[in-house]
């Protein structure tokens, strides 16, 4: 009688959990996510520590219709925020975040170089920038690494409830194994080896059925319309890295960019709500 007890707890339990994440599903289906607009680099870059949480907050509570940021995998195999291969430039401390234990990370400023105000900021983890953000505004989760990250990051993306939203900006390998991982996470092309040639770029990430691509400045005299053209045809977002200035937005979103990437995205959104493009409304879990 108890084992049969113990049994209908636990099939009750599992039917419970398919429902809530069954109703969760449903209320992010409902969710409307930005078709254009500026993408925060880092966060707010310009006045905040960048891929710190009050950087990312900050770009949140501006409005921004993309949040992009750095993820790699500690020593101990933690995912933290951080675009450098090693963490001198931004923090207080030394060495490589490869090479260096969680633990050690958060006993160093991530925020003092940037000012004295922001002292005692710490690098955060990806669990803990997924928290703190908006559930409608683009994540572009920015991949230092391949397999290993890839497929750590893909389950985190999962289990946060944020697969609506949020896409890996990564190399080939990094992509396939979190297909592997989660077969319906968002993948933007980031493999380097190409990326400079635009029409390769263009057509691997048609290929693969990448969901985003991001595009580099273009050279000198390079004609884009055509391969502009293809990636509408087959649905891919274009993200474009990156604007230095108000100047360059009104073309660069007629060529059909979606997102621009921009390193102070408080200056330009008001730009950008003069071409027509809303800022973004901030939506929390409840």
């Amino acid at each position: 009688m108890k084992r049969n007890i113990t049994t209908s707890w636990i099939a009750g339990l599992i039917a419970l959990n398919a429902i809530l994440l069954t109703n969760v599903q449903a209320q992010q289906s409902k969710i409307k996510m930005p078709e254009r607009g500026l993408c925060a680099h880092r966060g707010c870059m310009d006045t905040h520590p960048e891929n710190t949480l009050p950087s990312l907050q900050e770009a949140a509570r501006l409005g921004a219709q993309m949040i992009e940021f750095d993820i790699q995998l500690t020593k101990d195999s933690v995912m933290v925020l951080m675009h450098d291969d090693n963490v001198d430039r931004t923090t207080t401390g030394k060495g490589n975040v490869l090479d260096l234990t969680y633990s050690y990370l958060r006993s160093i400023d991530a925020g003092v170089k940037k000012s004295e105000k922001f002292k005692g900021t710490l690098i955060p983890t990806f669990e803990e920038a997924l928290a703190v953000l908006p559930q409608n505004v683009w994540l572009n989760c920015h991949l230092k690494g391949d397999e290993a990250v890839g497929k750590a990051a893909a389950a985190m993306l999962k289990k946060s409830g944020r697969l609506h939203q949020a896409f890996l900006t990564c190399s080939e390998k990094a992509g396939r194994a979190a297909k592997m991982q989660v077969p319906e996470v968002m993948i933007c092309n980031g493999e380097n080896s190409y990326r400079k040639n635009t029409a390769k770029y263009v057509d691997a990430t048609i290929k693969m059925k990448a969901e985003f691509i991001q595009l580099l400045r273009p050279e000198a005299g390079e004609d884009r319309s055509a391969l502009m053209k293809s990636l509408k045809d087959n649905h891919i977002k274009i993200n474009f890295f990156y604007a230095e200035n108000a100047q360059e937005l009104p073309d660069l979103y007629k060529q059909g960019v979606d997102f621009v990437l921009v390193n102070n995205v408080g200056a330009l959104l008001p730009e950008t709500e003069k071409l027509g493009i809303e800022t973004l409304k901030p939506v929390y879990k409840n």
